[in-house]
């Protein structure tokens, strides 16, 4: 599935009076097709190739996606793998065509989590904003060497987003940090949340690996309902683009021993929400993810900061309830 977010304006009008079109930017996962396109603004047209509940480990170029690929000017992806089974194809592009690894080239190597998988670095890294954050500058960069005549627009769309994320990086945090300190364990079907527990001071545990390429085994999901039955975990999550059969057979096994678990809802782990919604922003995935954890686990999230009251009155969220 695509999302396509067309541009605010259909030309901008230069002082020579052409009209340049909007940069033609495809771009891989919604994570970074959001970003892009709100450095952007109408200097830039995102077609985003992976839609709300794909998962971009497994995602396999089909022949459209190719030619949606030849077409565009610029191709941006996230890196360190997270598009593994595209990498090839990915490549090709390089050598023809303006394309980018965003995350290597905007985060420095001393912020990645380290695995020990095939990937060796862990790719979630949209889930420590301040670390997503670093995107907007090479992305800045990246539109205004295409488009010269908007680089003022876009270095000012950069620096109002970047308000925008530093408010939602203190805003998840004060609402982590709203959950008692015994039940701030976080248990969702596959590791795609190591940065977030970083950044937030939660531990995270994940049922699967890294990659949603490898299976979930038997002694996955016993060793995950010994956590949750030692710890007294209260809720579990499950996730958007991942079956929820593991998460389901750890609750099972856990009732068998007397623990009690809910599921404490559906968080958005490698895609965000439907597009036309507030889900279906970045802002918005943060949000619905920590809403969701913090409520769950017994805490109380913060209210919004005057900084996000602007994105929660577009999306009819109460600024001030923090929901």
């Amino acid at each position: 599935m695509r999302i396509r977010w067309a541009a605010l304006g259909l030309a901008m009008t230069l002082g020579t009076a052409e009209a340049a079109e909007p940069l033609d930017t495809v771009v891989t996962i919604g994570m970074l097709g959001d970003v892009a396109q709100r450095v952007g603004g109408e200097c830039v047209e995102v077609t985003t190739l992976m839609g709300p509940g794909v998962d971009p480990h497994l995602y396999q170029a089909s022949a459209r996606d190719v030619a949606t690929f030849q077409r565009a000017e610029t191709i941006l992806y996230s890196g360190y793998s997270l598009e593994g089974q595209l990498g090839e194809v990915l490549g090709r592009f390089a050598e023809i065509k303006p394309t980018l690894a965003v995350a290597p080239s905007a985060i420095d190597t001393a912020d990645l989590i380290t695995v020990q998988d095939v990937y060796g670095i862990d790719p979630h890294l949209w889930m420590d904003v301040s670390l997503w954050a670093e995107t907007l500058p090479v992305l800045a960069d990246t539109f205004s060497e295409a488009r010269p005549a908007c680089e003022a627009r876009i270095r000012a769309n950069a620096e109002a987003y970047a308000r925008q994320l530093e408010a939602l990086h203190a805003w998840v945090g004060d609402s982590i940090a709203s959950i008692p300190e015994g039940q701030r364990i976080l248990v969702t079907a596959h590791d795609a949340f190591n940065y977030y527990g970083r950044a937030y001071g939660i531990e995270v545990a994940g049922i699967q690996g890294i990659s949603t390429e490898t299976e979930t085994g038997v002694a996955d999901i016993r060793a995950m309902t010994d956590i949750v039955v030692e710890r007294g975990v209260p809720a579990v999550f499950v996730e958007t683009t991942i079956n929820p059969r593991t998460v389901q057979a750890v609750i099972d096994a856990a009732r068998q021993r007397g623990q009690e678990v809910a599921i404490g809802g559906q968080l958005y782990s490698d895609a965000m929400g439907e597009a036309g919604t507030a889900d279906g922003t970045y802002i918005g995935m943060l949000h619905a993810n920590t809403r969701h954890i913090v409520e769950a686990l017994g805490g109380t999230p913060a209210p919004l900061p005057e900084a996000l009251h602007g994105w929660a009155e577009r999306w009819q969220r109460p600024a001030e309830a923090g929901s």
